[in-house]
Order: structure tokens, then C-alpha cells, then sequence
């Protein structure tokens, strides 16, 4: 589409076709979003699996970091005026917390990494909304990406059009606030008008082990199962926003991940196992009881404990080394993982995210199509632009596009529908899993298959029947995803539950 209308739009608007074709072609931009200290770069660590984003407050905690695959690992500052100047990492293999250059003229950071998690995700770390530094949120909420060949030669309406993430990865604690909610309107600013919706956005509830089990109902005094039903309540405060939102341990996860723990820890805890019972009791009660303690166990060992595990990993390391007192360091940190949460966020970032990234980058494309043609001030190329918009759409390969246009009308409220029908369509929109689009998750094939099939004419006669003008617009889509799912359950492509 871009190729056939480069020849009928203005220059600057061509250009920016290009900017977009550009886009399409790199990996899917996945931004890390959320208030000041909630862990987002500690999080951002942990996905990557190595300690290269600063998380102590630092000059470079105040500006967007670009992670990206490189051949060489690399950083470079990208200044205001296109200009870019390489700097070394620090001794630990990451960003400099410092820079030595003016922060004003800086753009943002590119971080180039031989990391096979970065070849089709490119993960972008943004400062924290909530910040008293004015010049930090404005980073934030622009979410601008590198200035890439030809985009300097757009306006700064035209410009905005092309650049920021195409899906954010929204960091929360135990409180969400009003500004929450704000932040994920300021995304969908920042994207060329892409709403946050749960086809391109999830929620992780950081810092699940400071979640007091008491003051959460049903928990039975377990952190996690309090972590999971507060985080539970956020996604409802949240929702339509996010697809869903999922406790995570940051520092727990970048610690396990990023060969922070090692032997030598694992001796210390050790150590700590075979203190008398009531000591250690006493000390797990407070950090400051933890590192200040007299006991056999030196005081710089525990406080490397603490900062890498805090209290929460440290009895869950001690419950199983209670179990098996013999269990490997290695072992112990495969245990220490799993226990983080991490492997529950990937495996959402890989359903929600990966599986459909050319559906998400081209919706995001579409956007930043339009926003151009709109930008371009000229209504012959508006027109244009719309025509070959809604060929497009027409065609069956573009049904993807118009699962995320339908998921986009409903989030947005820009078409109502009664509430379980809006829920449906969000189910359907929000995986990429038949079983968990048909709300059918480990569910027989055959039930699937005939679930499929009754959805699918009940929303074609609604759509025919009972819906209104707008409704009916996002009725037949919904339809033709059902009946597509049972094409697909039947022709057997999809995998039997287990």
C-alpha cells in the first residue's frame, strides 16, 4: 500500500512512508513503563537476562534506553540533533550511571546487545512517570525512538507520527493511582493514537513479595496467592487497558537470571540454614535484624543476601534448603526463578506479544499512515491515503487488522456493547491461543470445534439482526474470527490440550 501511494503524496509525507516501511521490517518495540522506582529497570534487566540497565537514580535512569540486537555490544548517545557519541560500559558490563555530556541536548540512549532475546523484541526502558525531574517525564510520555535515516526530514507532527513503541509493558505496585491511568493515555499519545488496549498491552504488578498477606482476603497468609489476588484487582482498575495484569519479583528475577547468584551466596545461605532456629527467626523479621545480628554468618555475606534477594528470597531459598540440604547452587537458582514469577510474564509477553507482532506493528503502521496523510494538510492526499486504507482492510489477509480496529472501538468506548459481549470480544482479541480465545483453555478439540461454530452464527445474526450500525461493524469481524478458529480446529492445525 505505502509503495503504490509513495508516487500520489507530497515528499515529506513519502518520507515518512519510509520511516514506517522501516519500521515494519525491525523487531517489535515493546516499551517499559510505570512510575518512578516501581522496578522498571530491574525488570528490563531480568527479560534481557544480564545487568546492563542502571537501576540506582543515575543520570541514565532519567533518559529512554533503547535494547536492541547488535552484532557488537555497544552504547551510543543520540543527541537532539541526530549526532551520536559512543561510551564505554562501566566495569560490570553496564550502562554507565554517569555520562560526562549535557543531559539537555540528549535525545536518548541505543544499547546494542548480542542477546538472542533482543532479535525480535526490541525492549525500550523509559524514566519514571512521577519523577520530580519535568524533563524525565517528558522522555517518558514522548517514548521517542532513534532517529533513523530520513526522519530528520519530517516535521516534528510528521515525526511524532513515526516514532514510539508499538506495545508497553506497564509496570505497577501495590497502589494503582490515578496517574496510572493516565500514563497508558499518555502511550497511546505518544503511538500515533495506537489506544493501550489488551492487544498490545500487559500489566505486571512488580514487588509481589511486599504484599502484606494479611491485609489481602483469601489469602491464607501466602504472599503469592495475596500477590495474585491484588493483582487481580489492578487488572480490573486497569482494564480495558491492559490485557491482564501478572505479579513478578523483579529483583528476585533479574538476581536468578543475570548470574547474580552464585556459589558463593548459595554458601552463605547455607550457613544461615544451620543457625539456631529461634536466631534466624528473629533475624527474618526486619531487614535491619537480618544484616545487624550477631551470628556466625559475616555481616557482608547477609547485606549481598539482602540486596539481591531481600527478605522473601532469602526464606523461600532457606524453606528449601530445609527440604534438601545437598541441592546445587545451580539448582537453587533455577528455584529462586521460578519463584520470581518471570517465567508467567514471558510466556504472557510471547501469547500477547511475539506470536502477533506483525498484526501489532502493522496496526501500528496503519496509524502512523494516517496521522501522515492527516499532518500533510492537503485533502486530496487525505483521500487518497483513506481509499487505499479501507482496499486494504477489504482483503483476507487483513483480518488480524481488524481484530485489533474491533479491540480498539471497544476499549476506547467508541462502540458500546453490553458488558459480556465486550468481554468476548477482548477475549478473542487479547490471545492468540484458540483455547484461551474461545474462553476454553485444556478444553477437548471437539468442544472447541463446536463452541467455535455456535459463536460464529450467533454473532452473524446479531450483527444481521439485533446490533446497531457501529455494533454491527465489530460484530461481523468478531464473527468471521470465530468461524476462522473453527476452520482452523478443524483442518487440525491447532495442537489437542495436552
Amino acid at each position: 500500500m505505502c509503495a503504490g501511494l509513495r508516487g500520489q503524496v507530497c515528499e515529506r509525507t513519502a518520507a515518512g512512508f519510509d520511516e514506517v516501511l522501516h519500521r515494519m521490517s525491525a523487531p517489535l518495540q515493546v516499551a517499559v513503563a510505570g512510575r518512578i522506582k516501581s522496578g522498571k529497570s530491574t525488570l528490563v534487566n531480568a527479560m534481557i537476562g544480564r545487568r546492563v540497565a542502571p537501576t540506582d537514580v543515575g543520570e541514565c535512569t532519567r533518559l529512554v534506553t533503547r535494547f536492541q540486537y547488535g552484532t557488537v555490544d555497544r552504547v551510543e548517545v543520540v543527541f537532539h540533533d541526530g549526532s551520536k557519541q559512543a561510551v564505554p560500559f562501566d566495569t560490570d558490563g553496564g550502562i554507565p550511571a554517569e555520562l560526562g555530556v549535557e543531559l539537555d541536548r540528549v535525545s536518548h540512549l541505543e544499547a546494542y546487545l548480542t542477546n538472542a532475546v533482543l532479535r525480535d523484541l526490541t525492549v525500550i526502558d523509559t524514566p519514571g512517570l512521577g519523577s520530580l525531574d519535568a524533563a524525565s517525564v517528558a522522555r517518558t510520555e514522548q517514548l521517542l525512538g532513534a532517529r533513523e535515516p530520513g526522519a530528520d526530514d519530517l516535521d516534528p507532527v510528521s515525526r511524532s507520527a513515526v516514532a514510539g513503541a508499538e506495545a508497553v509493558l506497564y509496570v505497577v505496585t501495590q497502589a494503582v493511582r490515578a496517574d496510572d491511568q493516565q500514563a497508558l493515555d499518555a502511550f497511546t499519545a505518544a503511538t500515533a493514537s495506537r489506544d493501550a488496549g489488551p492487544a498490545n498491552a500487559i500489566a505486571v504488578l512488580n514487588k509481589a513479595d511486599t504484599v502484606e498477606p494479611d491485609s489481602v482476603p483469601g489469602s491464607g497468609g501466602e504472599v503469592w496467592r495475596a500477590a495474585e489476588a491484588l493483582a487481580a484487582e489492578q487488572a480490573a482498575l486497569l482494564g480495558p487497558r491492559v490485557a491482564e495484569v501478572l505479579p513478578v519479583i523483579g529483583l528476585l528475577a533479574e538476581t536468578a537470571e543475570t548470574g547474580g547468584f552464585g556459589s558463593a551466596d548459595a554458601e552463605a545461605l547455607r550457613a544461615l540454614a544451620q543457625l539456631d532456629e529461634a536466631d534466624r527467626l528473629t533475624m527474618l523479621m526486619s531487614a535491619d535484624l537480618f544484616t545487624g545480628w550477631e551470628c556466625a554468618v559475616p555481616g557482608r555475606d547477609r547485606e549481598r543476601l539482602l540486596e539481591r534477594l531481600d527478605l522473601y528470597g532469602v526464606r523461600r531459598a532457606l524453606a528449601v534448603l530445609a527440604d534438601d540440604p545437598e541441592i546445587t547452587a545451580g539448582k537453587l537458582r533455577r528455584v529462586l526463578l521460578d519463584c520470581s514469577g518471570l517465567a508467567g510474564v514471558r510466556a504472557r509477553l510471547d501469547e500477547v506479544f511475539r506470536a502477533r507482532a506483525d498484526g501489532i506493528k502493522a496496526a501500528a503502521a496503519l496509524a502512523s499512515v494516517t496521522a501522515l496523510a492527516q499532518a500533510s494538510g492537503d485533502p486530496g492526499e487525505r483521500q487518497r491515503v483513506h481509499d487505499a486504507i479501507e482496499v486494504l482492510l477489504s482483503r483476507r489477509e487483513a483480518h488480524q487488522l481488524r481484530v485489533l480496529e474491533a479491540l480498539t472501538l471497544v476499549t476506547s468506548d467508541a462502540v458500546r456493547l453490553p458488558e459480556d459481549l465486550a468481554a468476548e470480544v477482548l477475549r478473542i482479541g487479547g490471545s492468540a491461543d484458540p483455547g484461551s480465545q474461545l474462553g476454553m483453555a485444556g478444553r477437548p478439540r471437539h468442544e472447541l470445534v463446536q463452541f467455535a461454530l455456535e459463536r460464529a452464527s450467533w454473532w452473524r445474526s446479531f450483527a444481521s439482526f439485533g446490533a446497531t450500525p457501529a455494533q454491527s461493524r465489530v460484530a461481523f469481524v468478531v464473527h468471521r474470527a470465530y468461524f476462522l478458529i473453527w476452520q482452523q480446529l478443524q483442518a487440525g492445525q491447532v495442537p489437542a490440550p495436552g
